[in-house]
């Protein structure tokens, strides 16, 4: 798989303060990459620099192998993109907005549909909520099917139903070949929909991995439930394995043998177990552990 988007040694200073520091990374075609860091990492710093919007100190971006910059982004028509704020004309309709930019009728047609915009598109946009210009801003950057996608916290303001839509057509405009860069503050909603992870931190590239293996580095738990929860608690402390705490008995595993052990340390002491259900650390959890190390 080829790498569409290539990012060298990018260094990025306003004034005397510095955003970016030799940050390099690389997204392969047909990817969903997951830019993620705290506020002030310099997220949209990389996407406005890969998108032509700013210039930089000294570093190389690259599309499909060509170099793009403020003064050389012919390549950009192939790339869609929300960064922070959709641009809307609030005495245009949605419908004016996409056919302005549609390479077609039929793919406004299709991306109303597909992002259930329907109802409220020939509806002048001053009169939209926060949700409504959110949906009209990603169908924006989605109408002529791109080859890559830039979005910048594109869930916000979008019920849930509107996430699950947004979802499933990312999913599967990345199965033809479409490559997604989105930053997103919601991350149970970004690790549904990631294949790797750039993660940033005081304008660094602290790591470069796919979810998979972040979050099989991560702590794993069994979750029990037995007929006498606050006598089990008791004999799994004393027995020295380590719970979570919470009302539920969450033990953090620690080895293989280690569900059969507490089973025998159960009915041994008469603890009838009633579940028993394997957990996962989450992405919050991993992030927040490496940046903590940083």
């Amino acid at each position: 798989m080829s790498a569409i988007l290539s990012v060298t040694n990018l260094t990025k200073s306003f004034g005397s303060h510095s955003v970016l520091h030799n940050v390099s990374f690389e997204i392969q075609s047909g990817s969903i990459v997951g830019l993620v860091g705290p506020n002030g990492a310099g997220k949209s710093t990389i996407m406005k620099a890969t998108l032509g919007l700013i210039n930089y100190q000294s570093g190389k971006i690259k599309l499909n192998g060509q170099l793009v910059s403020p003064t050389s982004h012919q390549l950009l028509e192939h790339v869609g993109a929300l960064i922070e704020y959709p641009g809307i004309y609030p005495f245009l309709s949605g419908w004016d907005h996409l056919t302005m930019f549609a390479n077609s009728k039929q793919a406004v047609t299709e991306i109303v549909s597909e992002l259930k915009m329907t109802g409220y598109i020939h509806q002048k946009a001053k009169h939209y909520s926060l949700g409504m210009k959110q949906k009209l801003g990603i169908a924006l950057a989605l109408v002529n099917h791109p080859q890559l996608v830039v979005l910048d916290e594109p869930m916000n303001g979008l019920d849930p139903q509107s996430i699950k839509d947004l979802r499933d057509l990312i999913l599967s405009m990345a199965k033809h070949g479409t490559t997604f860069l989105i930053s997103s503050h919601i991350l149970s909603e970004l690790a549904k929909l990631v294949d790797s992870l750039i993660i940033i931190s005081q304008g660094q590239i602290i790591k470069q991995t796919t979810m998979t293996q972040l979050l099989n580095k991560d702590t794993h738990y069994i979750d029990l439930q037995t007929n006498d929860d606050q006598r089990a608690r008791f004999l799994i402390r004393d027995a020295g394995y380590e719970l979570v705490n919470g009302p539920a008995l969450r033990v953090i595993q620690t080895g293989p043998d280690q569900l059969s052990k507490l089973i025998q340390l159960m009915a041994i002491n008469n603890i009838e177990v009633l579940d028993i259900q394997h957990e996962n650390g989450n992405l919050e959890h991993s992030l927040l552990t490496l940046l903590t190390a940083k």
